[in-house]
């Protein structure tokens, strides 16, 4: 089978694959999209949203149409790093044996990461980067395809670690979800009071997953697209001397992992969307996930009133 037909059943699947999760989920078309072009991506995502708006339900409901194995972790204050990436117990025989941890799974659910210890926290985004634990001295391969899909709450902030930039950094893109419509709520209440239980089917599995990961990689992309790219996480650089939007709004930009996620992730877009190479558009179509965590404003932005997305659609304005 050739790229182009590689493609061509990429695209095809999942759109059975957002039919699968539309039958549970009601609205998030979005969502769910940019939710798979990180997981096509090996990237890993932070939603951020209030409580019920279905972050957890959405999770399994992927896990499930992907066939992949799925876990959830509550983050509380007293979460140890064992209890994330499992521990050495003394046996019967007297002899020690390794337990694993919830993190032993190809998708991960951490549940309000911001209420545990920032050592806890460690020890989950130190085996998202290198896919893997070290028990004991001894290292431990993690299941791939691995993906760690994190929550916050942006309301009730006390008694919280926020995440540092470094940490933030760890992550392809921050998803923010926000309430459904009224008739998308209409629907919400109908299919969830029924008493009526929707099954998805499985559409890929974990070699389908790590094959098309493999394709997006090979996708080409041009020169224009790769200096647009460079110029959008340029922007949001503060340089001396200079009058720019940076200067302005900005204390703190993008580094170069940006650079590559929105690379590899316009990639995505776009085989999702049937094109057989990224353009501008689909770059800005990802701009905001990628950036609005590795950008920090400044108080003249918090005193207009701006937020990251703001400031992020005034650099491509300003680009374009």
């Amino acid at each position: 089978m050739t790229e182009v037909e590689q493609l061509n059943v990429l695209t095809e699947r999942c759109t059975k694959l957002k039919q699968e999760i539309a039958k549970v989920i009601v609205g998030q078309e979005d969502i769910v999209n940019k939710l798979l072009i990180s997981m096509f991506s090996s990237g890993h995502c932070l939603l951020v949203g209030v409580p019920g708006l279905a972050k957890t339900l959405l999770i399994s409901t992927i896990s499930k149409t992907l066939g992949l194995t799925y876990n959830r972790i509550q983050f509380t204050p007293d979460l140890m790093p064992s209890d994330i990436t499992g521990s050495e117990i003394l046996d019967s025989d007297r002899e020690f044996r390794f337990i694993k941890g919830p993190i032993f799974s190809n998708i991960v659910l951490a549940d309000e990461i911001n209420r545990t210890s920032p050592k806890t926290q460690a020890a989950l985004l130190e085996a998202m980067q290198e896919r893997c634990v070290t028990v004991s001295g001894k290292t431990y391969n993690l299941p791939q395809p691995l993906f760690v899909l994190a929550t916050q709450n942006p309301i009730e902030q006390e008694g919280t670690y926020p995440l540092p930039e470094a940490q933030l950094d760890r992550f392809m893109f921050m998803l923010c979800l926000d309430y459904p419509t009224f008739d998308q709520e209409i629907q919400i209440l109908k299919s969830t009071t029924t008493g009526q239980n929707k099954e998805v089917s499985e559409v890929l599995s974990s070699a389908d997953i790590i094959s098309l990961q493999e394709i997006i990689k090979k996708i080409p992309v041009s020169d224009n697209v790769y200096r647009y790219v460079v110029s959008l996480t340029g922007k949001t650089r503060l340089k001396k001397g200079e009058t720019s939007l940076a200067n302005r709004y900005l204390s703190w930009g993008a580094g170069p992992r940006a650079s590559q996620y929105l690379v590899i992730g316009a990639k995505c877009a776009a085989a999702l969307n049937g094109k057989y190479s990224p353009d501008i558009e689909d770059v800005n179509y990802i701009a905001a996930e990628v950036l609005r965590h590795r950008i920090v404003l400044n108080y003249s932005a918090q005193a207009e009133g701006l937020t990251a997305e703001d400031v992020i659609k005034m650099i491509i304005d300003e680009i374009n």
